[in-house]
């Protein structure tokens, strides 16, 4: 009766091959890691759905966030593990939607704790002095009355830990004049650069926004 024998050269192969295999997966594994540290601390990528921040952002816009500038969170929580830094005037910022937590929403800063704002006639104050906002988009002539909120709105007080922002789009952005204002545990970055831009109505990519930086 013979038996069959696995010569030595196969099982050296299947060595070799085990190790392959698992040095792949060790690789894998890493850069799975190291992409959701990436995501969760660093940087994360977000889309422009809507035209609230034209001319700054438009629909199509692929931009991405830092998320490290205001300090290093504790993941799924609000709690800073290491402050760095506080959201300041004129950022471009991303954060979840107060009304719908589900949601992020982008728009930019324009109060911040102890600030008090006010819009007249479309123009903007902060502690009774018009800031300049050579950002700022305007498509409709029409002036609203106070109570539409839209061009003419408080004064309001910005409380301790909250921020007040709007869209650059000011007549077509759903912003803290409707809804009110934004936790900063709550702001996930700032964004700083498009790095992708797709014109789906002309089926074509803006080739002048890449790599533009988000001011």
């Amino acid at each position: 009766m013979s038996r069959s024998r696995t010569s030595p050269g196969t099982q050296a192969a299947a060595k070799t091959g085990g190790r392959v295999f698992w040095e792949y997966t060790q690789a894998i594994i890493l850069a799975v890691i190291l992409a959701l540290f990436i995501r969760t601390f660093v940087v994360q990528a977000f889309k422009i759905p809507s035209e609230s921040m034209l001319q700054t952002l438009q629909v199509g816009d692929h931009i991405l966030v830092n998320k490290f500038i205001y300090g290093i969170k504790i993941p799924f929580t609000e709690r800073v593990l290491i402050p760095i830094k506080a959201p300041q005037r004129g950022d471009v910022v991303v954060f979840v939607y107060p009304v719908d937590p589900s949601k992020d929403y982008i728009k930019r800063v324009i109060g911040l704790p102890g600030d008090e704002v006010q819009i007249i006639d479309k123009k903007v104050f902060i502690n009774g002095q018009k800031i300049n906002e050579p950002y700022v988009r305007h498509a409709d002539r029409i002036v609203l009355p106070k109570d539409k909120k839209r061009d003419n709105f408080g004064p309001v007080e910005v409380p301790k830990h909250k921020l007040f922002v709007m869209g650059d789009n000011r007549d077509h952005s759903y912003d803290s004049r409707f809804w009110g204002f934004v936790d900063i545990g709550q702001v996930k970055g700032k964004a700083f650069i498009i790095y992708w831009s797709w014109d789906s109505g002309r089926f074509s990519v803006r080739w002048s926004r890449l790599a533009n930086l988000i001011q």
